[in-house]
C-alpha cells in the first residue's frame, strides 16, 4: 500500500487532527449555548440596567432601571415579550461559539501539546496553562468578535420594542449587513478590545481550570478519566470563569450596546476603560458584578453540559480525552 493510500486508509480524526477537534468541539459548544442561552439573554438585560440612569435620559432613566433580580426579569421577559424572545440572539451566539470554542480549544491543544509542552510525567504547569488559556480565548475571541457583537445588539431588541423604539434588525444576516453598512468592517469589531480582554480572563478560569483540576484528580485521586472527574472539573472551571469574567463581561456587553455616529464612534463611552470608570463612579464597584448570578448559573450548566459532551464526543469518534 503507498503513503498515499495508507494516509486516505485513515481515520478522520488521524488524517485532520485539528480539523476534527475543531467541528467536534463546535457540535458540543452549539449543545451548552442552546441549552443555557436563556440566562446569557438575562444577564444581558441586567447588565445594561442602569446605563440611562447616569447618562441623565429623564424619562427613559426611570423605566430603564428595573432591578427585579435574575428570575424576574426572565420571568419579565417571557410575560412581556413572549417566551420565544428568551432564545433572541440565539442564531448568533451558536454562528460566535462556532467559531470562538472551535478556535480555542485547537489552540489551547496545540499550545499544550506542542509550543509549550507538557512535563515528563504529562501534566501541564499552572503557568503554563493560564498562559495557554489566556492566548488561546484571546484569538478565538478575536476572531469571534463580529457575531457576539450582532448577539448582544439582537438581545436587547425586545426591550427596545417595548419601549416603542423602532427595531433595529431584521434578522442575523440583516444585522451583520446595516453594522457592515453603517460602521464598516472595523464596525463589525466594534468592543473587540473588552471583548478580547473578558476572553482571556475566562478562559484563564475555564480552561486552564478544566484541565488542571482534571488532570490533579486523575494524578492525585482514585478518580479515573470517565464523567464524574469530567463533572467536578466543569464545575470548578465555571465559578472560576464566572468570577474573572464577569467585570469585563460588563464593560463589553455596555460598550457593545451603546448607539454610534456614523463614522462608527461610541457616544458613551471612548474606551473599555473610559466605560469601566463610568460604571464603577456613577452605580459604585459591585455594578461590576451586575448579572454575576445568571453568568454562574448559566456557566456552571454551559460547562457542565460542553466539557461532558465534548469528552464524550471525541470518545466516540476515536479522539483521545482532553
Amino acid at each position: 500500500m503507498s503513503p498515499a493510500e495508507e494516509e486516505r486508509s485513515l481515520p478522520l480524526p488521524e488524517r485532520w487532527p485539528r480539523a476534527s477537534k475543531f467541528a467536534l468541539s463546535a457540535c458540543a459548544a452549539a449543545v451548552a449555548e442552546l441549552v443555557t442561552f436563556p440566562l446569557d439573554l438575562t444577564k444581558t438585560r441586567l447588565q445594561v440596567q442602569g446605563e440611562a440612569a447616569v447618562r441623565g435620559d429623564g424619562g427613559a432613566a426611570g423605566r430603564a432601571v428595573r432591578y427585579r433580580g435574575m428570575l424576574r426579569t426572565a420571568a419579565g421577559i417571557a410575560q412581556e415579550e413572549g417566551v420565544r424572545n428568551l432564545w433572541q440572539g440565539a442564531t448568533p451566539a451558536v454562528y460566535r461559539h462556532i467559531v470562538y470554542t472551535g478556535v480555542r480549544m485547537v489552540t489551547y491543544e496545540h499550545l499544550r501539546d506542542s509550543m509549550l509542552g507538557r512535563v515528563e510525567d504529562e501534566s501541564f504547569p499552572l503557568w503554563k496553562s493560564v498562559v495557554g488559556g489566556m492566548c488561546a480565548g484571546a484569538i478565538g475571541q478575536f476572531f469571534a468578535s463580529p457575531t457576539d457583537l450582532v448577539k448582544v445588539q439582537m438581545q436587547m431588541e425586545g426591550k427596545r420594542k417595548l419601549e416603542g423604539k423602532p427595531l433595529r434588525f431584521r434578522g442575523v444576516h440583516h444585522a451583520f449587513l446595516k453594522i457592515l453598512s453603517e460602521g464598516g468592517v472595523r464596525g463589525l469589531w466594534a468592543g473587540w478590545v473588552p471583548n478580547v480582554q473578558r476572553a482571556a480572563l475566562v478562559n484563564m478560569g475555564d480552561l486552564t481550570t478544566y484541565d488542571s483540576v482534571k488532570h490533579f484528580l486523575l494524578l492525585n485521586t482514585p478518580l479515573v478519566d470517565n464523567s464524574v472527574t469530567h463533572s467536578v472539573s466543569s464545575i470548578c472551571s465555571g465559578l472560576v470563569a464566572a468570577v474573572l469574567g464577569t467585570p469585563a463581561d460588563v464593560v463589553k456587553t455596555r460598550i457593545m450596546n451603546q448607539p454610534r455616529d456614523k463614522e462608527g464612534r461610541g457616544l458613551l463611552y471612548k474606551s473599555s476603560m473610559n466605560c469601566l470608570i463610568q460604571t464603577v463612579q456613577g452605580e459604585g464597584f459591585m455594578s461590576l458584578y451586575k448579572g454575576f448570578i445568571p453568568t454562574w448559573l448559566r456557566m456552571a450548566p454551559w460547562s457542565l453540559v460542553f466539557w461532558l459532551t465534548y469528552e464524550q464526543i471525541r470518545r466516540m469518534c476515536g479522539v483521545t480525552s482532553f
